[in-house]
This record gives structure tokens, sequence and C-alpha cells, in this order.
């Protein structure tokens, strides 16, 4: 008898404990990203992210960040996601050339003057169901974007397209690098996290980057040039592994779904027109030549190529097939005039 009840006792805490370590991995979340650990946008987003899901949980949530490209390459961390090699992913759409271009329509010069109005826009075209389709392969948490990049270069001063003739520029997505062909430029794809190193060893004669990026990744160390001329942003959507998701209890999955969406974009938006703010301080501190071109669509030099690139952008996605890519301008137009602009 005592043997017996022995025996069921053990077996029950064998159980117990078998249950416990299948719930604790299904608690802790993998999430992957590019940016450096110490970043305000690690920090200030995703780091603050995933704080809130642990203490709205009451502990039962816990995400293990891994910043810096440690999980999945920058350029592989969507289908990194995708795959479940991570369960949350932080990247930019452009990343992955070709995957969501509807979304990059949002990149195109224009669209948005800030990454809080950016962030807000792009997110309202998922919300209202234009770009959907794109991301059927994960769960989307929320989305965001730089404010407007810029040119950066080591010792050229860019005052109009004919100085960019020849010159090697990073570009972070395909849609940027046709613009800078446009305005005579040689675009170089790279991840951001390879763009110091290659600027330090005069691969690339320079890059586009909003500000938030130069102080982020210490480019300002190396490029004393700038040339404000908004001509792209930089999208990026934080999503997630459906499979993840789903073997969540409902109520983490509840607190996902309430940390999900524009007030997280919002925060995003907040801390990229802070770090876009802080970036060109330093620039200008620093004692470097920064040139300020506003509203290059109305400027007589920069207007045509942006225009031609617009254009031809557009007209690319239809003749892929894309009917609806006018409608989405459109629409991301018409979001512009409802988002606020705000800054730091």
């Amino acid at each position: 008898m005592n043997r017996t009840l022995t025996r069921c006792l053990l077996a029950a805490s064998i159980a117990g404990l078998t249950a416990a370590s299948a719930a604790q991995a299904s608690t802790t979340l993998r999430m992957s990203h590019f940016w450096p650990d110490g970043s305000g946008i690690n920090q200030e987003i995703f780091q603050a992210w995933a704080d809130t899901l642990e203490e709205q949980s009451d502990g039962e949530l816990s995400i293990e960040n891994y910043p810096s490209q440690t999980l999945t390459r920058a350029d592989q961390a969507y289908q990194g996601a995708v795959n479940g090699i991570s369960d949350i992913a932080i990247t930019a759409q452009g990343y992955t050339a070709g995957r969501f271009p509807l979304s990059q329509i949002v990149e195109l010069p224009g669209v948005s003057d800030t990454a809080s109005q950016g962030a807000c826009i792009l997110q309202s075209l998922y919300d209202d169901g234009h770009l959907v389709g794109e991301y059927d392969d994960t769960r989307v948490l929320f989305m965001f974007t730089t404010g407007p990049g810029y040119l950066h270069t080591v010792d050229h001063d860019i005052q109009s397209p004919a100085d960019l003739s020849g010159l090697r520029i990073r570009r972070p997505t395909a849609v940027a690098g046709e613009m800078l062909e446009r305005l005579g430029a040689q675009p170089v794809g790279m991840p951001a996290p390879d763009i110091y190193t290659s600027l330090q060893r005069g691969v690339i004669d320079g890059l586009s980057f909003p500000w938030e990026g130069m102080k982020v990744f210490r480019l300002n160390e190396l490029a004393n040039y700038h040339t404000q001329v908004p001509f792209y942003s930089l999208i990026f959507v934080a999503t997630m592994n459906q499979r993840s998701f789903d073997r969540l209890s409902p109520e983490q999955q509840a607190v996902i779904e309430a940390n999900s969406g524009m007030p997280w974009s919002e925060v995003a938006g907040r801390v990229f027109d802070g770090l876009d703010e802080a970036g060109k301080q330093e620039a200008e501190e620093a004692g470097h030549t920064v040139r300020v071109i506003d509203n290059p669509l109305e400027h007589d030099d920069w207007a045509g190529p942006l225009e031609a690139g617009i254009e031809n952008y557009l007209s690319e996605l239809e003749g892929r097939g894309l009917d609806n890519a006018r409608e989405v301008y459109e629409a991301a137009m018409a979001a512009r005039d409802a988002c606020p602009v705000e800054q730091s």
C-alpha cells in the first residue's frame, strides 16, 4: 500500500515538473533585432515593451532580448520569425527585397515628415487592411518608421544632385537605392551594423540615413558632411511567429494583444524623433557641415529625380500585378493628413 502510494506521488511529482517545464518554455519568448544593446531604441522601445509584457502578465511572460544580430542577421530576421528561429523579430522590411512592396510605399519621399508621423501612417495602413496580405506568414505586433533619411559623407560636400555623381552611397533599401541612382550616386546595399566598418575602410563614400541612425551607430564619428534632403524614410515591423503565439494561454495572448498596434507605434515614433534631434545636435556640436534642403519635391534641382522615382516605383508595382499600388499611395497621403507631426 505504502509502495503504491509512493509510486503515485513520485509519478505525480514527475508529471508536475514536466508540466512546469513545458509552461516555462511556452512563456519565454526570444526577441531578435539588429540595434545595439545599449541604444535608446533597444532600451526605450524593445526592452520597455518586454518589461511591460512581463509586468502585465504577472511574470508569466518573459522576453529574452537578442540585440545586435546575435540571434538572426538583420536581412534574415523576418524569415527567422517565420521559421521559429526567433519568436519575435524586429527588422526593416526593405532588408528582404521585394517582399513588402506595398508597405514600402511609405518610404517614398513626401509621405512623412517625422518618425511619429511615419509610424502613424504605416500602422494606419496596416490597421485599415491595405497591407495585411504581405504579413500573412507571421503575427504583426506593431509597425514604425525612422524620420526622413538624409545624405552623409566623409569628405564630400553635397549641395546638388550633381555632387553625388559616382559616389558610393550605402542605401538601406531598393526603394531608396533607386532614388540614389536617379540622383547620380552608386547605391551599395548593406545592413546598418556593417556601415561603420565600410565607411572607415573607404568601401563606401557615404550613406543615406536619418539623424537617429547617425547617433545610434556612431557614424557621426566618421561623416563630416551632411545634406538634410528628405528623400526617403525606412519602415520597420515588430512581428511574431504565429505558432509561438498560438501556444500561449488566452491570458498571455491578451497581454500581447493589449500591447500591439498604434500605442507602441506611437512610443517608437517619439523615441526616434528624440534621437533624430540628438543626432543632428551631435553633428552640429562637432562642427560638421550641415546643408538643409527643405521641401525637395519643390526644389529646382532635387524635385525632378525624386518625382520620377515615385512614379517609377508605383508603375513598377502595377507592372507586377499590384493594381492597388496607387490606391495604397493615396491612402498613405490621406493618413499623412490625419496623422500629427510630433517631435520631441
